[in-house]
C-alpha cells in the first residue's frame, strides 16, 4: 500500500461470499436443469447450458475482482493490485444521490475526457466518461471515499 494512501475500499467478505455463491449457484441450477429437462429440445438445452456456465464464469470473474481493494492516494484511483481507474486530475465530478445511475454503496465519477472500458465486477467499472466505484463494498468507506474526491475537487476549484 502507497504510504500517500488517502482512503481504501475493500468489498465486504459477507457481500462477497453471498454474490459470489449466488452466481455459482444459479450457473449450477442452469446446468442442472439443462441436462435435466428433455422436453425443451435440445437447442434449447444448450441455450441453457450456456447460460449456466456463463453465470459460472461470471461468479469467478467476481471473486477474482472482489480480492482486491480500491486505494486513493495524492494522484489517482487504483486497485490493490496497482491498475489505475482514473486519475484525480481528470475527475470532473461526483454523483452520489439516490437517484444517480451508480453501484450499490458507491458514487459515480464524471471524467474530463473518454477512458478505455474496463469492469472488475463487484468494484468497480468504467465506461466511456464515467466511472462508477461500488458494489459489493461497505458504504461507509464509500462515502469516505466520496467525500474525499469532492474536498479534492473543491479545493481545485477555489485555487
Amino acid at each position: 500500500m502507497p504510504e500517500d494512501t488517502i482512503a481504501i475500499i475493500s468489498p465486504s467478505p459477507v457481500r462477497r461470499f453471498i454474490s459470489v455463491s449466488i452466481l455459482t449457484l444459479l450457473g449450477g441450477i442452469l446446468i442442472y436443469l439443462a441436462f435435466t429437462t428433455v422436453a425443451a429440445g435440445m437447442l434449447w438445452q444448450a441455450i441453457v447450458a450456456a447460460l449456466g456456465i456463463g453465470a459460472i464464469i461470471a461468479g469467478d470473474r467476481l471473486r477474482r475482482a472482489t480480492s482486491l481493494g480500491i486505494l486513493m492516494t495524492n494522484d489517482a484511483l487504483t486497485d490493490s493490485s496497482g491498475r489505475q481507474i482514473c486519475r484525480l486530475e481528470d475527475i470532473a465530478g461526483i454523483d452520489r444521490g439516490a437517484f444517480a445511475f451508480k453501484p450499490a454503496n458507491g458514487f459515480l465519477l464524471r471524467l474530463n475526457g473518454k477512458s478505455p472500458r474496463a469492469w472488475a465486477p463487484g468494484l468497480w467499472w468504467r465506461f466511456g466518461r464515467r466511472v462508477g466505484v461500488g458494489g459489493a463494498t461497505p458504504s461507509g468507506q464509500g462515502k469516505f471515499m466520496a467525500e474525499a474526491i469532492a474536498l479534492r475537487l473543491g479545493q481545485r476549484g477555489s485555487d
